[in-house]
């Protein structure tokens, strides 16, 4: 039994082919079966052991060329044969069709918007088993895990002192500069003080804050959590009794609520000492004099209205990076995308909570 595609050709004009037809076995002779200058009458299929679409092609292409006849085919060569010779000189569409372009706009607009409310109902029963686990770890307080939640808090607030504050110092300095250039067309640079003192303390210590710790702790809660999840050492926390739940999401999540008002604080004064710092080379301001207006100028309820946000934008960076990292199924490819997702969707829903606390502080008169 021959594996290969084999031909002879007879004197008498008879093309005798011989051993497998196949699309992995003709190639070989493709070439030469083509470049065929003798005389074709018949062509002998009798010693064809197996056969194809392909073969069956090629076979009735060199007939068809020479005006020879088919001989010695079995049935289901004939079949092969009949069916490629009845689709010869039809133009055959090889491509997909596609829909127009407002349907497939629309359905790709449709499918994103059913994914979201899939993903915004996942979200909140994930919350919800948050809760219950919070709620069985207080009727439980022995199966509550607080050296977790202590290294928890390590990580994401006293590692990230080095960076949140000078990020902090850095945009102080920006916003202090870049307010006394603008109000120095109004003759009214004594108001960058104002100006940085209140917006530091009510927006962009805590909104900063959280965006930096979405991208340090949000990633690394889904990174740490999905890997878990590869290497099913979840599943074997379930196998010994030990509840996910309780004890990777809950100290990560009361770790985060803990850290981010201090870590928010803490950011609002670096930026506050950065605008000092700048407005005492560059406005004539003595450092002192810059603080103390601070406390003069800038409402109490500006702080208050930061301290309340920075533990409403943990809960949902912690929530957002677990969440992804219990996702995490089939590859290690999954990780980073799942990681991306926790830092994108983070971030996003920060942004969108802050909007809606700019509106209703404004509303209950903190404005």
């Amino acid at each position: 039994m021959s594996d290969g595609a084999l031909f002879r050709q007879d004197d008498d004009g008879t093309l005798v082919l011989e051993g497998n037809w196949l699309v992995s076995t003709v190639g070989e002779v493709d070439q030469s079966v083509r470049a065929l200058d003798g005389e074709v009458r018949r062509v002998d299929l009798s010693g064809v052991e197996e056969i194809d679409t392909v073969g069956a092609y090629l076979a009735w292409s060199v007939a068809d060329r020479h005006d020879a006849s088919i001989e010695g085919a079995d049935e289901r060569a004939t079949r092969l044969i009949e069916a490629v010779q009845s689709d010869e000189g039809e133009e055959i569409d090889v491509r997909a069709e596609r829909a127009p372009v407002m349907q497939r706009v629309m359905g790709e607009t449709g499918d994103k918007v059913i994914n979201f409310g899939y993903g915004t109902r996942d979200m909140v029963a994930f919350f919800g088993a948050a809760i219950s686990a919070l709620g069985a770890v207080i009727r439980h307080p022995s199966r509550f895990r607080s050296k977790a939640l202590v290294r928890q808090m390590e990580l994401i607030g006293v590692s990230a002192l080095g960076i949140v504050g000078l990020m902090s110092f850095l945009i102080g300095i920006v916003v202090a500069q870049q307010g006394a250039v603008q109000l120095r067309q109004f003759g009214a640079e004594i108001y960058t003080i104002n100006l940085t003192g209140r917006l530091c303390l009510r927006e962009l210590g805590v909104l900063m804050t959280a965006i930096m710790v979405a991208g340090r702790s949000g990633s690394a809660f889904a990174a740490q959590i999905g890997t878990m999840q590869l290497t099913e050492e979840v599943d074997a926390m379930r196998t010994i009794g030990i509840a996910p739940m309780e004890a990777l999401v809950v100290p990560r999540i009361l770790a985060i609520v803990f850290m981010m008002p201090l870590l928010g604080f803490y950011a609002s004064a670096m930026a506050i000492i950065g605008g000092a710092f700048v407005s005492a080379l560059t406005l004539g301001i003595p450092f002192a004099t810059f603080l103390s207006r601070v406390l003069e100028v800038v409402p109490s309820y500006d702080l208050w209205v930061g301290l309340i946000k920075a533990p409403l934008f943990g809960l949902i960076i912690a929530l957002t990076g677990c969440y992804q990292g219990m996702q995490v199924k089939g590859d290690s490819e999954q990780v980073g995308l799942r990681t991306t997702t926790a830092v994108v969707q983070g971030i996003f829903a920060v942004i969108v909570l802050d909007a809606f606390f700019a509106v209703f502080f404004s509303e209950v008169g903190w404005a």
